[in-house]
């Protein structure tokens, strides 16, 4: 548990990180050299890239951060937690969630994002 917990809070501290040498020293120990981020809005294969895509986020949107909003839920290699997007006002503007998996190292291999709550049922006919 607290390697897994360890891994993913250098992975969301590499989210924070605007200083390049650091992200990347954070992301070497969390992120597999391989490994593969998507969201909605982004599909980003490889550790370089990702550095990259963390890069162009603070870019597109200064001064804001991404915190856990949960703890990490885990087993059979998989995990689960919830995240929140604070812009520079303070104030949440996306809630979303994210689900993983590590390689055989340890590091994550695989990050899918969602953003915002899942949508409702369909009304029943």
């Amino acid at each position: 548990m607290a390697k897994v917990d360890e891994t993913v809070r250098a992975y969301g501290a590499a989210w924070l990180e605007v200083d390049e040498a650091e992200r990347r020293r954070l992301l070497q120990s969390a992120w597999s050299e391989d490994g593969v981020y998507q969201d909605p809005t982004a599909h980003v294969v490889g550790r370089e890239a990702l550095i990259r895509h963390i890069a162009d986020f603070h870019k597109r949107l200064p001064g804001t951060t991404i915190i856990f909003a949960s703890g990490v839920d885990h087993h059979h290699g998989k995990l689960h937690f919830l995240w929140k997007m604070i812009g520079p006002d303070g104030q949440v503007t996306v809630e979303g969630r994210d689900f993983g998996e590590f390689d055989v190292d340890g590091r994550i291999c695989r990050i899918v994002g969602f953003f915002g709550q899942p949508p409702p049922l369909p009304a029943a006919d």
